[in-house]
């Protein structure tokens, strides 16, 4: 008696295609051959309409999420479906969550499941009982197909020979050891990379570096050829090298731990890389010969970790923009947290402490200003006597900074005047009458020697930019500088970043408290060294921006004789500049008399308070301003002037004294009369 009836037969049947890894879709494709045969026996069995799901090529059986099997489950619940056919029941699902609800559905619906052993139908309870046991031996199978090969692999690796991948920069030497590779270019390029890191100290400014000067890093190509290509490198290949162990010499296996957890009612595997080597399954250092020592491994990874930003407690952060000199080393004495910094007028640490997630105070807040100046001077105190080598390095980087692109690229010309001669001999061996065969050969040697001309001329731009030798009076002025650090310290060519990493060079860390009036502080240097410093607090409201008080009792002073604008001319005729260095307007002048509070000019106030100007006294004596600029500058005249630039302001009384009338009297009387005065040679030209 046949299981297939007319009900079946008038739904569809649904040929469920899957192979579990990529691997085996490229490799294995008799399986796909026989796996999409069934829509053969499917017809031949009686069903007219046959679809084939395949989405699910490349994706395990074992609890991954299938979209090909949650189609199939859904076309099942619709009752479209007449029978499931696949080369075995365990293809359809290697896990019993998902066997079952399909064995369940399939018994609801009246669905049938073919395989190459027989047709099943899971509402019959022996039938049922067959595919349960062949679903649960199927489970058990996998698993332990899967605990033997781990285990395997475990022990391998204990003994440092399991290689699943090989980094860059190391081949296969048999089966069971690496070696470096012979390619002195790889070499020197992979070498770079550490010895920019050592000097820049930031795995985003060696990339940088390496952009900016087009220097190419090796990458895997094709791995079935074991070629290497060169481009410009990415983050992920600067950190790579930077912190894998093996380029340190050292076998490492365990690095990444697996986390299981449910989503969606599906497995997820999360799997995240453990910076810590002593947590590692297995570490065998000196395995193999590195490019890198692994203390200055561990030193790496130190400073990589404390270059991450607000990820860790104790990191300090990378060296950033801004004018700020000890972010990421300031930590609160109270709570304990780091300090943050604040930039607006001028730049502030604060600690937030509790103030985001509880809405509570802020532990401390002071301006950075002076605590930076003063470290900055205990700083420079403890290393002037190293300023002499400090100069004596800057000699040698200054000879050594395009050595390295410079050697990058003659082994780049070196190998691509290889793959010249390499095409060269190629198109040479070839049948000359094959034009086919022989044209694509002479177009890859065009493509070569193209290369090498490429590299020649970068070659000689490089040699032709050169900066020129240092002088012997070049040479003492640096070594002048090197032992005053503290005139190149404060040198305008010298960066907030350049200081900074000066500063963390020496000091670990810095507890900050605010005590009063006072700062703190306790600066832990990078010897074990503690030194205390008292530091006083700015005064609220002075910073760096704020207008000398000069120039704002000048302005009090000018206010009562005249205008804004008037104001404003005078100031910047004298010099005097802004707070932010900047001269002087109508409408910042009005913007400090209201910050202090100042009235403005009211016209008729000079007179109310009986005063008058230059050209009024001399209105009002007949006299010249020369003549009264004199008898100022002889004393015979009372005057007050605030500034340079600024008038001069007389009272009206001591224009109405005797002296004064009789000085003015007698000047008058000098004075020839009109028609013997010597002519204008204006008048004269113009007669």
């Amino acid at each position: 008696m046949t299981k297939i009836t007319a009900d079946h037969l008038v739904r569809n049947a649904i040929v469920y295609v899957r192979q579990s890894t990529a691997f085996q879709v490229a490799q294995n494709l008799e399986s796909q051959r026989r796996q999409y045969g069934l829509a053969d026996r499917a017809r031949q069995l009686g069903w007219p309409d046959v679809e084939v799901i395949d989405d699910d090529l490349g994706r395990s059986g074992g609890g991954a999420r299938r979209p090909g099997f949650e189609k199939l489950l859904a076309a099942i619940c619709e009752g479209r479906v007449g029978a499931v056919l696949s080369l075995e029941a365990s293809r359809l699902a290697r896990n019993g969550r998902d066997w079952h609800t399909l064995l369940e559905f399939c018994g609801l619906v009246g669905t049938l499941i073919v395989d190459e052993d027989g047709v099943y139908d899971s509402a019959s309870p022996n039938d049922r009982l067959l595919l349960g046991m062949k679903g649960t031996m199927s489970e058990m199978e996998l698993s332990v197909f899967r605990q033997r090969s781990t285990e395997a692999m475990k022990q391998k690796a204990r003994r440092g020979e399991l290689f699943l991948t090989v980094a860059i920069g190391y081949v296969k030497a048999g089966g069971d050891r690496i070696e470096k590779d012979a390619d002195r270019r790889v070499q020197e390029a992979i070498a770079l990379v550490f010895r920019k890191f050592a000097e820049l100290q930031t795995i985003r400014q060696v990339l940088v570096w390496c952009r900016q000067e087009k220097v190419l890093l090796p990458a895997l190509g094709n791995s079935a050829a074991g070629r290497v290509i060169w481009r410009l490198p990415v983050y992920p290949t600067v950190h790579h090298m930077l912190t894998n162990p093996v380029y340190a010499g050292a076998y490492a296996f365990g690095r990444r731990t697996a986390r299981v957890t449910i989503e969606n009612g599906r497995k997820r595997v999360v799997r995240s890389m453990q910076r810590d080597w002593r947590s590692w399954e297995v570490l065998i250092r000196d395995h193999h010969e590195g490019y890198i020592a692994w203390a200055e491994y561990e030193r790496n990874q130190q400073l990589i970790a404390d270059n991450t930003n607000g990820k860790r407690f104790m990191s300090r952060g990378a060296v950033r923009t801004g004018e700020a000199l000890l972010p990421g080393l300031l930590r609160c004495a109270r709570c304990g947290k780091k300090l943050h910094v604040r930039y607006g007028q001028t730049y502030r640490y604060e600690c937030v402490g509790a103030f985001n997630q509880l809405a509570a105070a802020r532990c401390i807040t002071f301006g950075g200003m002076r605590v930076d100046h003063v470290l900055a001077k205990e700083v420079l105190d403890r290393l002037q006597p190293l300023g002499v080598e400090a100069a004596l390095a800057a000699v040698e980087t200054l000879s050594q900074q395009r050595s390295e692109k410079k050697s990058q690229l003659d082994l780049a010309l070196q190998q691509a005047r290889y793959e010249a001669a390499r095409a060269q001999r190629q198109y040479d061996a070839a049948d000359p009458e094959n034009r086919l065969v022989a044209g694509e050969l002479e177009r890859r040697w065009n493509e070569r020697l193209a290369a090498v001309r490429d590299l020649e001329l970068e070659i000689d731009q490089l040699d032709s930019d050169k900066a020129p030798a240092l002088t012997e009076a070049d040479r003492e002025r640096l070594m002048a500088l090197g032992q005053d650090l503290i005139r190149a310290w404060e040198s305008p060519g010298t960066t907030p970043e350049t200081r900074k990493k000066i500063i963390r060079t020496v000091i670990a860390e810095i507890i900050v408290d605010v005590v009063g009036d006072n700062l703190e502080l306790i600066i832990h240097w990078q010897g074990g060294d503690h030194t205390r410093l008292m530091v006083k607090r700015n005064r609220a409201g002075q910073t760096r921006w704020t207008t000398d008080a000069e120039v704002v009792d000048l302005v009090r002073a000018l206010a009562r004789q005249m205008p804004d604008e008037t104001i404003a001319a005078v100031l910047n005729r004298s010099g005097k500049t802004t707070g932010h260095g900047k001269s002087w307007t109508r409408g910042r002048i009005c913007s400090l008399r209201h910050q202090h509070d100042i009235a403005v000019y009211r016209d008729g106030e000079r007179a109310e308070r009986g005063e008058v100007t230059l050209d009024e006294a001399a209105a009002a004596l007949t006299l010249s301003q020369s003549t009264i600029r004199r008898l100022i500058t002889e004393g015979a005249l009372p005057a007050e002037q605030h500034c340079k630039g600024a008038p001069w302001i007389i009272r009206h009384a001591d224009l109405e004294r005797e002296e004064i009338r009789r000085q003015a009297d007698l000047r008058r009387s000098r004075r020839p009369p009109p028609d013997e005065r010597q002519p204008n040679l204006l008048d004269l030209s113009t007669a």
